[in-house]
């Protein structure tokens, strides 16, 4: 009979390689530090192979000229290699700098010039593609090195290398250059620049690169490592990319805190299968997964068979009593707690195995605005979910710890934040985890950072018990012509609890006459119901105009429309042809919508919801994987409340 290792104490090392270094000593080989899937089969690395790939990738990098200061782009979806790369760039005293794994050239072109980028580290063939295409204007980068050689055999270019010949590099240097690896790692004080980590460029402007030093980045993460008492017993799920700073915080630096094992899902499209058969105890996805969760529960729900369906109905609400009595304190009933009990073995259980979250006891979100409704509902199946709020200039602000999250808010300040509001509620802020500035835009950085204090564009205000309620940016927020103010991601993030709804857009202007919104139906959900009731179609563009399909959604709409005072309520919507598209500009890399850009792109689509007309005719640009354009026209009706399609 084994024992699980003790934890390590979260403090003490004062950066990342030293956590890494302590960890291998500390759990050695008796310990999983990884797990990952690859051709259908679990595959696992100790702590101390998790330190030994590090190691000799980043001796193997210092062969090839890496130094201290050097920037290393790192662009790949989630994988071992990934945090590899990130570590073996801070152990050899420089910079990683993550990026989304479905970038374009340009975009990556971008960035790599911007972060002044010298070294590369990419998973695939896709990815050395966009390389070999941006490289000759990159005078800066002087090695490519990639992890999945499938298709890469035919690569002539000397600068690109593959990762098992840069760790046998990295065991030749060493032989060497006996002790410089850890004579590196004992240098690295809390205070060195360690990350580069860049904005999702929500405002319609490039992405910016925010500078992170070891205490900036350690102090989110050990807020929560504390906050949700983290330790080597937990399973974390590795699900959103490491570029994002939240993963930073949650995955990649708690992980290594708390001595725990990250699990990777062998892809996007496995990630909640894989992640059924791990049963991981601490989970992050963004907003629009637990969103896309939820549709996809409601949506099974509603098409299961009689019994089922009739069980679930009757117990359903039970779960929701009992969410109820837990924000208000106060005791639920005998009998409610009964029914409770009674559906939970029934039906919250079987619905937490087909999520994959039988064993989580810490789940949070991030991002977009989760709508009360969504916590409510994960809550009534005793999924134990957070809101949690911060950004990447701004550092974490807010969790939740042992505490009931109250609906509506992101959880609790984090002990150390200092926080004031400015003009518009903005939510200003000021504690260790701040960033340093932006990366070579110090104009940019003095709007935004002044004697410690961040501020971060958005509005809120203080709730009770110490929560924060996050309105909407502040540049979004629109004044009615009543007065009132409107919160397009409140109205959104309601409309999006629908199984029906995949996203949806409100863009109300400063002198609109009506709210408004642009729905973009969720094609699984909606074709299985239109299936159900012989509806045909074609394509994602013929179902979304279907008159039946206007009159299902005009329901849902109705149904958030309850919730809302009379000003805010929406009084037309469209179905749009096509789903938002990061790639088109749509969209951020982390699934924002770009408000502005928007805006612009469908001009006479806002100028029509805003009249009195009953259809409009959209031309829309889109792109090729290859890089190439098209346009396409499509006339969409507009739909009142109350009149359907028609």
């Amino acid at each position: 009979m084994t024992t699980e290792p003790a934890s390590p104490d979260t403090g003490g090392p004062d950066t990342w390689p030293k956590v890494l270094q302590r960890n291998s000593a500390h759990f050695s080989a008796q310990h999983k530090a990884m797990r990952y899937k690859h051709y259908g089969i679990w595959q696992s690395y100790t702590w101390q192979d998790y330190f030994s790939k590090v190691k000799y990738l980043a001796l193997g990098l210092l062969s090839l000229g890496f130094q201290e200061g050097s920037r290393l782009l790192i662009v790949g979806d989630n994988s071992p290699e990934w945090y590899f790369a990130e570590m073996a760039a801070q152990c050899d005293r420089g910079v990683s700098v993550g990026l989304y794994s479905d970038l374009s050239a340009a975009e990556i072109e971008h960035i790599a010039r911007d972060s002044e980028a010298d070294f590369a580290m990419v998973e695939d063939q896709e990815q050395v593609d966009k390389m070999l295409l941006i490289k000759e204007r990159l005078p800066k980068l002087k090695a490519v090195v990639y992890w999945r050689y499938k298709g890469l055999s035919d690569v002539n270019d000397p600068s690109f290398t593959g990762l098992r010949d840069v760790w046998e590099r990295g065991r030749v240097y060493e032989a060497v250059h006996r002790g410089v690896f850890e004579e590196n790692i004992a240098a690295g004080k809390a205070d060195d620049v360690c990350a580069i980590v860049y904005t999702s460029g929500v405002t319609g402007e490039a992405p910016k690169g925010t500078v992170h030093t070891y205490r900036s980045l350690m102090a989110g993460s050990r807020c929560y490592t504390e906050l949700d008492h983290l330790s080597s017993k937990d399973d974390l799920a590795c699900a959103l990319p490491p570029a994002w700073i939240t993963e930073q915080w949650v995955v990649f630096g708690c992980h290594l805190l708390c001595g725990g094992t990250v699990n990777f899902a062998e892809s996007a499209e496995t990630l909640q299968e894989d992640m059924r058969e791990i049963g991981p105890s601490v989970a992050l996805y963004n907003s629009r997964l637990w969103e896309s969760e939820t549709g996809q529960v409601q949506s099974k729900l509603q098409s299961a068979g009689l019994l089922k369906r009739s069980v679930s109905a009757r117990l359903m609400p039970v779960g929701l009593r009992m969410a109820d009595a837990r924000y208000e304190k106060r005791k639920p009933s005998m009998s409610t707690r009964l029914l409770d009990l009674i559906a939970d073995l029934l039906v919250f259980r079987q619905i937490r195995d087909g999520l994959g979250l039988p064993h989580a006891r810490v789940c949070y979100t991030s991002g977009c605005m989760l709508s009360p409704e969504v916590l409510r509902f994960f809550h009534a199946l005793k999924v134990p979910l957070k809101n949690i709020y911060g950004s990447a200039e701004a550092g974490a602000i807010t969790g939740a710890g042992d505490r009931i999250q109250s609906p509506g808010t992101v959880g609790s300040v984090n002990p150390g934040v200092e926080v004031r509001f400015g003009g518009q509620n903005e939510i200003i802020v000021r504690h260790p985890g701040v960033f340093q500035g932006y990366c070579n835009d110090p104009e940019a950085t003095g709007r935004v950072l002044d004697d410690g204090w961040v501020r971060t564009g958005d509005s809120g205000r203080p709730a009770a018990d110490g929560e924060l309620v996050f309105i909407d940016r502040v540049d979004d927020l629109i004044v009615l012509p009543c007065g009132d103010v409107l919160a397009p991601q409140e109205i959104e993030s309601r409309l999006k609890h629908s199984p029906y709804i995949k996203d949806a857009w409100v863009p109300a202007g400063q002198d609109c006459r009506y709210v408004s919104a642009v729905i973009i139906v969720d094609a699984d959900n909606t074709g299985q119901w239109a299936d159900k009731r012989k509806v045909t179609y074609t394509t994602f563009s013929d179902l979304s105009q279907k008159p039946e399909v206007y009159r299902l959604i005009e329901a849902e709409v109705s149904a958030v429309n309850q919730g809302l005072p009379d000003s805010r309520r929406i009084e037309k919507f469209v179905n749009l042809h096509k789903e938002f598209d990061p790639d088109e500009s749509e969209l951020t890399r982390n699934r924002k919508l770009r408000r502005a850009f928007l805006r612009k792109r469908y001009a006479d689509l806002v100028q029509a919801l805003d009249g009195d007309r009953e259809s409009v005719e959209v031309e829309a640009e889109f792109t090729y994987q290859d890089g190439r354009t098209g346009k396409i026209k499509t006339a969409l009706k507009i739909a009142r409340i109350g009149r359907g399609g028609q």
